[in-house]
């Protein structure tokens, strides 16, 4: 008999010895176990904060529109004991809603269309054109942005008093685009960099000038973008209280920003029905402009996959 070659039992003596180790390895769920976990908290815990946010903005507006109907209304979020129409019968009138209403879409409306005007032939040298004083240029604009308008009110207005436009909505107007422009450029710049040059050289290349190419190739390819800064303009505008209030003296041309004050009274006491019916109609046009201009938020860029990598 011969005997047994020891060497050629070791590499399967080896072999089961780390059989078990590998099945160990493989059957250990820790590791997983412990990143799922981490993943289930961390989504329960944004869903909870999402939650509370979500409170947080749906009490004032169910207060607006509970307050609305109930002409005993207080500060406090409850169930109209009688519903009633009696809020807006009261300020259903030209003196507290319908003019206060028309000047503030005369006074945003004309703001909003000069400053994106504006902005789109600032951004577009800006965003196509290399010039030395392009950065500090830009890194004024960004300045611009975070200048509170407070800090420049008082020389703006005594130099409306010089030029005799206080009082005068052409000069509001003038003011609230000028004081929006900044972040407006600074918005449209950031979306028209998203519009490869290729497809403005195509252009170009078929005798198309550059007004034309910026009307016809540019704009049509940013128009989530577009909306984008214009609803941001438009809001920002309608809420604004200061400028209008220090440029504007008589009654006839106060926005109705300006006009929420007349249903507080000079001895402190406020008519909350009528106030949250009159916020009811003071919200409408900003909803209108998001639902009419919403349509194009969700196109995104227009021309992906127009240019070859």
């Amino acid at each position: 008999m011969t005997a047994a070659d020891p060497t050629a039992t070791a590499p399967a003596a080896g072999l089961r010895d780390a059989a078990p180790t590998t099945t160990t390895a493989r059957r250990d769920p820790g590791p997983r176990r412990r990143k799922a976990t981490r993943a289930a908290g961390t989504s329960l815990a944004s869903t909870i904060a999402m939650v509370v946010i979500g409170i947080v903005f749906l009490v004032p507006l169910l207060w607006v529109v509970l307050a609305s109907f109930d002409t005993e209304a207080s500060l406090s979020v409850g169930w109209p004991k009688r519903w009633s129409l009696g809020n807006y019968a009261a300020i259903w009138n030209t003196e507290t809603t319908f003019r206060p209403l028309a000047n503030s879409l005369v006074l945003c409306g004309g703001a909003t269309i000069l400053t994106m005007v504006t902005a789109v032939l600032c951004a577009y040298p800006l965003s196509r054109y290399r010039f030395r004083a392009k950065r500090p240029l830009l890194l004024t604009i960004i300045f611009s942005t975070g200048l509170p308008i407070t800090a420049i009110m008082i020389p703006v207005y005594s130099m409306f008093v010089q030029v005799n436009l206080i009082d005068s909505m052409g000069g509001a107007i003038l003011f609230l685009g000028a004081s929006s422009l900044p972040y407006a450029i600074f918005l449209t710049k950031g979306f028209m960099d998203g519009v490869p040059l290729e497809i403005e050289e195509s252009a170009w290349t078929e005798g198309a000038g550059v007004y034309r190419t910026l009307w016809s190739v540019v704009l049509p390819l940013m128009r989530s973008g577009l909306s984008v800064a214009t609803i941001f303009t438009f809001v920002s505008m309608w809420g604004n209280f200061f400028v209008p209030f220090m440029l504007l003296l008589s009654p006839d041309k106060l926005p109705a920003a300006v006009t929420l004050y007349t249903f507080s009274s000079q001895y402190g006491q406020v008519a909350y029905g009528q106030l949250a019916a009159f916020s009811i109609f003071y919200s409408l046009p900003v909803v209108v402009l998001y639902l009419f201009l919403g349509r194009n938020l969700g196109q995104g860029f227009a021309a992906a996959g127009g240019v070859k990598g």
